[in-house]
Order: structure tokens, then sequence, then C-alpha cells
């Protein structure tokens, strides 16, 4: 059977809220019986932006990472429910049941993305719903999708097969694999947020003058057989992303026109600026 899925696209979202508040303004005030009890006006994210920032002046980079229930094929939140409070539709949509959820403060624990919040007022857990109740309607997309500017947000009706032929197409991936949960909440250039960089700026110096050095040569090696390259831009900076965290000790290999080769050794913890990089001759 198809069900639901969300791609994220990390590298499209300029954190302009508007996710958020189409949620606000679907579910705050409004009761959806069988679905879910309004939303709180405040304390609640039902889609939470996270931000990070990678990387030191002037190289710096921030990546926005939306992060809503996660409808999960092995979800925690269902196991920690008693008496079917939290349930798993046909279509992979979990929903708590706002009367049968009543007093179960163990259901917001049990998610590991922080994603099922507390309504104090209502004494009931909450969390995004995949606007189950507009799709039952016969809407093509939940709130939040539908009011994405730039098409960071994409929801679609999928099977199994399909998907996964998907994830090696895009490169999808989950957020926090480690959890083993299966979410059907799936990410495109999560590295923008997950991992880092090492990034500069190569200028070379001739008979007293410094200038930019478009296009040359920078090579990074981890180990034996294990390297990226890249180029410099007109203004002389360049940027190798998409290295883990923590990974360890580079060398950064840059050459550039009859200049001579400069090499540098870097160990890695985080995103790296290298700062200005001066070239001799050229």
């Amino acid at each position: 059977m198809n069900g639901w899925y969300m791609i994220i696209d990390v590298e499209k979202c300029e954190d302009c809220n508007n996710c958020f508040l189409s949620c606000k303004d679907e579910f705050v005030g409004n009761e959806w019986p069988g679905y879910s009890a309004s939303q709180t006006l405040h304390g609640q994210r039902w889609m939470d932006i996270k931000r990070k920032e990678r990387g030191q002046f002037p190289l710096i980079d921030v990546a926005y990472l939306p992060v809503p229930c996660m409808h999960c094929e092995s979800a925690p939140c269902i196991r920690a429910s008693k008496g079917g409070a939290v349930y798993k539709r046909d279509d992979g949509i979990v929903i708590i049941d706002p009367d049968r959820a009543k007093g179960q403060r163990d259901i917001p624990k049990s998610c590991p993305y922080g994603a099922i919040w507390w309504n104090d007022e209502r004494d009931i857990p909450q969390k995004c719903t995949f606007c189950a109740h507009l799709l039952d309607g016969g809407w093509k997309e939940p709130r939040c999708v539908q009011a994405c500017p730039t098409g960071a947000l994409k929801a679609f009706k999928a099977g199994e097969e399909e998907v996964e032929k998907l994830i090696e197409r895009e490169g999808l991936e989950p957020f926090h694999p480690e959890y083993r949960t299966s979410p059907r909440v799936l990410y495109k250039n999560l590295y923008r947020y997950s991992r880092c960089f090492i990034g500069g700026s190569v200028a070379f110096e001739k008979d007293g003058v410094v200038d930019c050095a478009e296009g040359a040569r920078v090579l990074l090696r981890q180990g034996r057989g294990n390297h990226q390259e890249t180029r410099t831009d007109n203004y002389g900076d360049f940027k190798i992303d998409n290295l883990e965290e923590g990974s360890g000790n580079y060398t950064i290999e840059i050459t550039y026109k009859d200049c001579q080769k400069k090499i540098i050794e870097v160990e890695l913890q985080g995103s790296l600026n290298l700062g200005t990089i001066m070239l001799q001759g050229g």
C-alpha cells in the first residue's frame, strides 16, 4: 500500500517560518475530532526549525532544518502509549488520539526527535498530524508544504520500492539514522546541517602585487586514495563540503600556475575557515 512521505531540502530552506505559521493557523483554536485537539498558541512548534552556523568569519554559512513529527515506521511513541492512544494509519501517518492520550506524560518523553509537545491546559501530548484531516478531505498536501515559497518541503504518496529508488537517486537521508525509527520524513542536502566543510581564499604575490588566484587547484587528502578536489572561484575562494565532524587529520595541497605548491595540515573538528592562503610567484 502507498503511504505518505515528506522530503525536506535543507539547501532550499530560508527560515521564513511560513510552514510554522501555517501550522498555527490550521490548528490553534481549531478542534479536529478524531485527529487533534486545538494546539496551544505559544510553546509548541509542530514544525520546529533548527538553525546551525558553520565556519568562521568571513567564511560562514547558516543552515535551517525544519523538524516535524517523523511519522516513523517504528515509532517509539506508539510503544510508549497505552490503550491505543498513539497509532499508525494504513497510509503511515502517526496520530495521537487526544482523548485516549489524556494524562500520558511518557509519550512526549519517548520521542528522540523532541517532536511531541505537552499541552498543560488539556493534559495531553500533541504533535504534527501531517494534516491528515485535510488529506482525508481531498487535499493533495499538508498546509506546511502548501505554504513553503521555495519548494523546500514536498509531500507525496508512494510505495516502498518507489521511495527506495528516490532515496538513491536524490541522495535522501533520515535525520539521526542512529535512532533506527525508519522515519517517513527524509532530508535532501542534510550535510549542510549535520556535516562540515574546509574553506579559504587563495591569493598570490608577484613583484609586490597581491591578486586573487582564480582557478587554483585545491586537493584535500586523508589517508591513501581518499581525496576530494575543487577549484577556486574568481575571488580565490574555495569550499570542500560534506566532511564528517571530528574526522581527524587532512592534508590540503594547493597549486596555481607557476606558484610554489602550498601544503597545509589540519585537524578537522568542525567547519574550518583557513583564511587567506598566500602563494609565492605566478
